[in-house]
């Protein structure tokens, strides 16, 4: 909860989010997925980079929102989990449709990429190399992996802002009791 001076609470900090940390991987690998394995000008290609882009940027947004509407944030935090869940099935699709290996949750491959992932501070770089090398069906398998570990940490992310507005409400909760708070201190005083 906010201390009593100050009815915004802290907000925007959305670059030391994990969420968001993994959400931009995975526009990076998006990005470069498409570039190699898909053909210019394709709608797909279009749909995927954009779902990424949504993903990282609703995020964003969502935490810059937070000072001032908590509603506002659960929504574009649910937007970027949208998204993101849109994202997933393009690639599954690409998988499917190519009569590709999807790699089962507990793969060895699988399980290398989420170990990778649990690296404080993620970035692109980690995967650059696989993802500049390997052939589409890892690269989609890895962009899988990384996607189902930035949904997971939305699904959290979202069930904490429910919470949070459980417990302390918005910011016309906040002013209406600030509100009242200083009519009853500038009664007393009178």
């Amino acid at each position: 909860m906010p201390d009593d001076s100050s009815l915004l609470p802290p907000h925007g900090n959305y670059r030391e989010l994990l969420s968001y940390q993994k959400a931009e991987v995975v526009y990076d690998l998006t990005f470069e997925f498409c570039q190699r394995f898909l053909q210019r000008g394709d709608r797909t290609t279009d749909q995927m980079v954009q779902a990424a882009r949504s993903g990282k940027q609703n995020i964003a947004e969502a935490s810059k929102a937070s000072g001032t509407s908590k509603e506002t944030e659960l929504k574009l935090a649910n937007v970027a989990r949208a998204s993101l869940e849109e994202l997933l099935l393009d690639y599954q699709d690409f998988i499917r449709a190519r009569h590709l290996s999807l790699w089962p949750k507990d793969s060895k491959q699988a399980l290398y990429v989420r170990r990778m992932g649990n690296k404080p501070r993620p970035t692109y770089d980690a995967y650059r190399e696989f993802c500049q090398t390997r052939p589409a069906e890892v690269v989609a398998n890895i962009a899988l992996c990384l996607i189902h570990q930035t949904n997971y940490l939305l699904d959290r992310q979202l069930r904490h802002l429910e919470q949070d507005f459980l417990n302390q409400g918005g910011l016309r909760e906040r002013l209406f009791q600030a509100r009242l708070k200083h009519r009853r201190l500038k009664t007393s005083s009178q």
